[in-house]
């Protein structure tokens, strides 16, 4: 298990959010956090104490008033760090370049590939051409239906049809890297982490995949530490004491080990 910091970035501010709230319509969300900070002071106190692989995630959509202004804090933040953290939010074959020149290991993607509900195959042979592999990270953010997880898109607001399972992270899995997944229901609330799914996913664990949502104490590190067998990474937003919450990062850090 590794730490992968992040940096959400929602109407131009750092934040951390409720995933489950987030809307398009009126760029709303419900707010744990709003940093006085920008997105490249986080980048650089990041790089300063040796923390890579982490994900700016760029919360925004493109049509939002407010995109331009997130976006200028993601690429500063790319920029303020250069190759140590990975990106996503809006990003699709025509703009990845963009981003990868601009200072980032990988970028990640959902909706793009992931459109009208299902994997659209076309799009995703044209990203991993553009990208290459080693630069590519599929967000497979889930949600719960029933006694089953669905991948979610467009910024954990449309449910799809494909469910995280091993046969779908096998086939996914000739196309990436790496896979970023949230927790989409518990995101942000801190009541703990989404367990079935986590055993799901350290059950397969043939690729590096980064847990995220609901971490809100060292026993729930310790937790998805034993149920992911020791293959899932983290990465702890509003718990963390960077983000007014009271876990200290270095004592996170040490229990991670």
């Amino acid at each position: 298990m590794k730490f992968r910091p992040c940096i959400d970035i929602h109407n131009g501010k750092v934040k951390q959010i409720v995933g489950s709230s987030l809307k398009d319509v009126g760029n709303e969300a419900v707010e744990n956090f709003v940093s006085d900070k920008d997105a490249a002071f986080f980048a650089g106190l990041y790089a300063q104490k040796g923390l890579s692989g982490g994900h700016i995630i760029i919360l925004n959509n493109a049509e939002s008033e407010f995109y331009n202004a997130t976006k200028n804090e993601a690429i500063n933040a790319l920029k303020a760090a250069p190759y140590t953290m990975q990106i996503g939010g809006g990003i699709n074959a025509d703009n990845a370049l963009e981003f990868l020149n601009a200072g980032a290991t990988h970028v990640i993607v959902t909706s793009y590939v992931f459109s009208n509900g299902e994997v659209n195959l076309d799009r995703l042979k044209k990203l991993k051409n553009v990208t290459g592999k080693e630069h590519l990270v599929l967000d497979l953010s889930c949600r719960k239906k029933g006694d089953e997880y669905y991948i979610v898109t467009d910024r954990w607001q449309k449910m799809t049809g494909e469910k995280i399972d091993e046969e779908t992270l096998d086939f996914l899995a000739d196309y990436c890297d790496e896979f970023l997944v949230h927790a989409a229901d518990v995101e942000g609330k801190q009541q703990g982490i989404e367990q079935s799914v986590s055993k799901i996913l350290g059950d397969w664990g043939k690729l590096p995949i980064t847990y995220a949502g609901g971490v809100h104490s060292l026993e729930d590190i310790k937790l998805l530490k034993d149920i992911g067998h020791d293959r899932l990474d983290v990465t702890i937003g509003s718990a963390l004491d960077l983000f007014g919450g009271y876990l200290k990062l270095e004592d996170v850090l040490k229990t991670i080990g």
